[in-house]
């Protein structure tokens, strides 16, 4: 049993490339952009990936990051990482410039991978980045750029030396910080592998299963669904962006199993014109996450698909994994409590544990709502470059998430509030603080407050009310405006009022709860 127990510890991620290419060769790994690429081909260009950055330089757990919508390279970028022992640092092309310019430069990338439709935004950033000594571009891109197959061509297709080790971190994973600075969070390779078994498990996956990636590869929710195809030695099926009729065409075409969306996605998909045209009966698994599913659209959703929906519960620092709400959990017409717990995120996964504390981290009674505390194998390594920061998150060894919740007679969890104001919007995370500071740069406005509101569409949408300066005149249209130029536009205002003052807590910060209750109000009397 000791030897057996030795061998399971030094398993990376990478042996299921290599197993995948042994036991399933001629079989599809991954399918994206009119490409179909084996099982057997994936394993080799991953493979001259990690000796073409071994032949530059590139050392272990150095920093490689990728800028890209999904597309077959990104997969083969995170596969240098599960293999040959880098860390792979994710950028979220949605991000306005600086944004991008600061993961970048916190993560210490040393090479950048980038597709060539990003090529006039990187030339932009490339004199802030001095320490990326190595760009490498997807498609046709510009002269001080290698070209990203060449560059594989060129390398030796051998098993790479030096490989991961199971210790290693193996993705670096950036998240919005309250403070407005994105956090990075470093996952490792045991967790990852714990990761990709639960889900294999929760999805009762299996070899011939095909996975349609169309939430974004930069986000931990997209790689964890990969990672338990990947266990598997399924196949991903990868779109670029959302289209729900583009979506449909593809579940038919290439006989899709399992999805994960967004409830917005689930929602534009159920409301598409198109819908009843499409044969989607191959489909075993919707998952969703990111946010609660309204039980009106989850109600409509399983009249069109079935009951083939799952939830899971869970954020970046976990891993994602927490609590999920399995499929014949998804009960529409059963007893007032089980159709009630539609509206929770399940029960805890497997090997992971849950808590709801007080304020000094003490259990709170059943039904009393309190911060959702979790541990698992999955968990981050650490906060990137923030010692404090993974300190304070891991108190005690829990994994301290922010949110507040109850946990009901059976252990369901019921999410009530996010205790740091996080908005999510269109399976988007956006906090307040960003958005406040990008419209405080305007000259006329003196303060703001960003808070959540809900949207039928997107679940929330962002709402500022702003108190401008004395004599001082700005339009709704220019502040708008303005935030787009300093952050991502999925984080842009989607409405604005203007106010005289903003109702403040003694300690001098805005009072959020008296600003929502108002707000609330105002709509009412509308």
């Amino acid at each position: 049993m000791g030897a057996l127990r030795e061998r399971e510890a030094r398993v990376i991620v990478g042996d299921a490339i290599e197993r995948n290419a042994r036991l399933y060769p001629r079989e599809p790994a991954v399918i994206s952009g009119g490409r179909r690429i084996t099982h057997a081909v994936f394993a080799e260009r991953v493979r001259r990936l990690v000796q073409a950055l071994h032949d530059r330089g590139v050392a272990h757990q150095a920093r490689v990051a990728i800028l890209a919508q999904n597309c077959g390279e990104y997969l083969e970028v995170y596969g240098a990482g599960e293999l040959g022992g880098f860390i792979v640092a994710t950028v979220n092309y949605r991000l306005a410039p600086p944004e991008m310019a600061f993961v970048l430069g916190d993560s210490g990338a040393t090479v950048l991978v980038f597709e060539a439709a990003y090529a006039a935004v990187v030339a932009q950033l490339r004199p802030q980045l001095p320490q990326i000594r190595h760009y490498l571009c997807v498609g046709d891109g510009p002269g001080w750029a290698e070209p990203y197959e060449t560059v594989l061509a060129e390398a030796e297709p051998g098993p790479p030396a030096p490989r991961a080790s199971a210790d290693d971190g193996v993705y670096l994973i950036y998240t919005s910080g309250s403070t407005g600075r994105p956090k990075g969070v470093l996952l490792g390779q045991t967790g990852a592998i714990a990761t990709a078994r639960i889900v294999c498990e929760d999805e009762s996956l299996q070899q011939d299963d095909r996975l349609l990636l169309v939430m974004p590869l930069y986000h931990v929710g997209a790689k964890c669904a990969q990672l338990g195809q990947l266990w598997r030695g399924g196949t991903i099926v990868i779109l670029p962006a959302f289209d729900p009729e583009t979506v449909l065409a593809t579940i038919e075409r290439e006989r899709v199993t399992t999805i994960l969306l967004a409830p917005v996605m689930v929602r534009a998909i159920v409301e598409c014109p198109t819908l009843g045209r499409f044969d989607v009966s191959s489909l075993r698994t919707i998952v969703y996450s990111a946010a609660p599913m309204p039980e009106r659209l989850l109600r409509r959703a399983v009249a069109v698909f079935g009951p083939i929906f799952m939830q899971h519960y869970g954020m970046t620092e976990s891993g994602p994994m927490g609590t999920s709400l399995l499929r014949h959990q998804h009960v529409l017409d059963g007893s007032p409590e089980k159709v009630r717990r539609l509206s929770s995120a399940g029960q805890v996964s497997p090997t992971y544990q849950v808590r709801v504390v007080d304020e000094h981290d003490a259990d709170c009674p059943q039904g009393v709502p309190g911060e959702v505390l979790l541990r698992g194998p999955g968990l981050m390594l650490r906060y990137w470059n923030d010692p404090d920061a993974t300190a304070e998150a891991m108190r005690g060894g829990w994994l301290h998430t922010g949110d507040v919740g109850v946990l009901d007679d059976e252990q369901f969890l019921f999410l009530v509030d996010r205790k740091k104001d996080l908005i999510v919007s269109g399976g988007e995370n956006i906090y307040p603080r960003e958005v406040e500071v990008a419209l405080q740069l305007h000259t006329s406005v003196l303060e703001a407050a960003v808070i959540g509101v809900p949207d039928e569409r997107w679940g929330e949408s962002v709402k500022a009310i702003v108190v401008l300066r004395d004599g001082a005149a700005a339009t709704v249209d220019e502040l708008i405006a303005h935030t787009r130029r300093h952050i991502a536009g999925y984080k842009k205002p989607r409405s604005i009022e203007f106010t005289e003052s903003l109702p403040k807590l003694p300690n001098g910060k805005v009072d959020k709860t008296k600003l929502r209750e108002a707000v609330t109000a105002t709509a009412v009397a509308r």
